[in-house]
């Protein structure tokens, strides 16, 4: 995540910071609290749902890509996708935001 941060104050922040602009935010899983990899399930209703997983970036600043795709999928789609990463790894992080008018902004870069 982002240096001198742990993976679980991380994930408590963004949970924080969707509470405070309004946005419902679960973890939905906690993977190692120290060094887990994080998904970002943005469930955007009518609009879709996509999965962000981090990514790795030579300046070492945050970054993800779409793991579901470049197109939004179905909820279902988004859930198989996860429990499939579940398995690979089982130290990952499942925050899920419902950020219906697309309001939440992810911290770093979408590659």
């Amino acid at each position: 995540m982002v240096m001198g941060l742990t993976t679980g104050l991380w994930v408590s922040a963004q949970v924080r910071l969707c509470d405070r602009a309004f946005i419902p935010a679960a973890v939905v899983r906690r993977g190692d609290p120290d060094a887990g990899t994080v998904l970002l399930k943005i469930n955007r209703f009518e609009h879709g749902v996509t999965v962000y997983t981090q990514a790795s970036m030579m300046d070492d600043g945050p970054a993800w890509s779409r793991g579901t795709g470049p197109e939004p999928v179905t909820e279902a789609v988004a859930d198989a996708y996860i429990a499939r990463q579940v398995q690979y790894d089982p130290d990952v992080w499942v925050l899920e935001i419902e950020d219906r008018k697309g309001v939440y902004k992810i911290d770093g870069k979408i590659v």
